[in-house]
């Protein structure tokens, strides 16, 4: 039987990961993941998530697949790659369709004229943008809210709320470019929020109205679910960098020592700690404003119930659980990747390159309840353009 594996390509500001997966089948039949292969490179000829030396990225790129190549024990040749940084935006649109059938009954024709009519009411915001996404995320039949699928009910007039994840086209046909330079074909892409949030959130915080923040080097990128729908993309430029410039601005020391400083990594020297905890707190906290403003801004008719989940490569950086439950005024804790421990993934810094390749491997198939994909796959199917 020929094996069912698949790869996830997360391609960040600082580093490469390539996350390579396996399913396996058990005696009773079920279906297990196992991760077979990982890679890690520092990330070279990216800004803010843009490529500006796609000789330098490739060569990273390159790194990190030989090296889950090697641990893996089978050749990489296609993957699913992840598309962040600050090209990555959204937009909002209203379609709507009245009712073919003589008897009103709602088919899959007149969702799919609901969804054109959106996309083409959206469409001016997407010059020389990608859409990655399309999202359902509120149906109306004769004005009342539909919960769930509204196929097969009977109504005269089917409104839907569409959310549109884009990029910039230029950025993802050089990320692209740059993988296919590494010898990997792209089988699909996802938003970086979106495939971290597969692995790191559970239904029921879906449902009951959370965010995601994954804190990068210069970005911080969040999903905003709700009624178990992702409501909302959005990426800031400002990331954990930003903190290490301040403490080396305030302290007046190298870039490299102010990022030690920052991990409490420095040994032999010692600086006023109230000092650094300001630098830090302030700027998380400018951090969680810009979150909070646009939180505000989406209108929603009350609060997270589930709070904010922080992920990332400064997500252990200072009291910010703290820091963020007092700007925001909701519950706040650090993310989870829950993995056997004999996994080659370390933490949830893997989050998106891991969720990409189950992603890529169960389709909208289920997967036991043990490994937390249960229904994810054609959940997530209709999320997909």
């Amino acid at each position: 039987m020929k094996r069912r594996i698949a790869t996830g390509i997360d391609i960040g500001t600082y580093q490469v990961k390539v996350v390579v997966v396996e399913e396996l089948s058990d005696k009773q039949g079920g279906r297990q993941v196992r991760v077979i292969g990982t890679g890690l490179a520092e990330s070279k000829g990216l800004r803010h998530g843009y490529i500006v030396n796609k000789e330098e990225v490739a060569a990273s790129i390159l790194d990190a697949k030989h090296q889950a190549e090697t641990i893996a024990r089978v050749p990489i040749h296609a993957g699913f790659l992840a598309v962040g940084g600050i090209s990555l935006d959204e937009s909002r649109a209203t379609g709507f369709a009245i009712i073919s059938r003589a008897d009103q009954e709602i088919t899959a024709l007149d969702l799919e004229k609901a969804g054109k009519a959106a996309r083409e009411a959206a469409a001016p915001g997407f010059l020389n943008r990608d859409v990655l996404h399309s999202i359902p995320v509120e149906y109306r039949i004769d004005g009342t809210k539909v919960l769930g699928n509204p196929l097969g009910m009977k109504g005269v007039r089917l409104e839907v709320d569409y959310l549109f994840v884009t990029c910039l086209s230029q950025h993802k046909e050089a990320l692209v470019t740059a993988v296919e330079d590494a010898n990997i074909e792209i089988i699909d892409e996802m938003a970086s929020p979106l495939a971290g949030s597969y692995v790191l959130l559970e239904g029921d915080q879906k449902m009951k109205g959370c965010v995601l923040a994954n804190i990068g080097a210069e970005t911080v990128s969040i999903v905003v679910y709700d009624e178990g729908i992702p409501v909302s993309v959005k990426v800031f430029p400002m990331g954990s960098g930003h903190i290490t410039d301040d403490i080396a601005l305030g302290l007046r020391i190298s870039i490299e020592e102010a990022e030690r400083v920052k991990l409490g990594r420095l040994s032999g020297t010692m600086y006023p700690r109230k000092k650094i905890d300001d630098y830090i707190g302030n700027r998380l906290q400018t951090l969680f404003a810009l979150i909070d403003k646009h939180l505000k801004s989406l209108g929603r008719r009350g609060p997270l119930p589930a709070g904010i989940i922080i992920s990332g490569g400064g997500a252990g950086v200072g009291s910010i659980s703290d820091i963020a439950k007092g700007s925001l005024k909701l519950p706040a804790r650090l993310a989870e990747l829950r993995i056997s421990a004999d996994t080659k993934i370390r933490d949830a810094t893997w989050a998106v390159a891991y969720g990409l390749a189950i992603w890529g491997l169960t389709g909208d198939t289920t997967v036991p309840e043990k490994n937390l994909f249960t229904s994810f796959g054609k959940f997530f199917k209709q999320f997909l353009p």
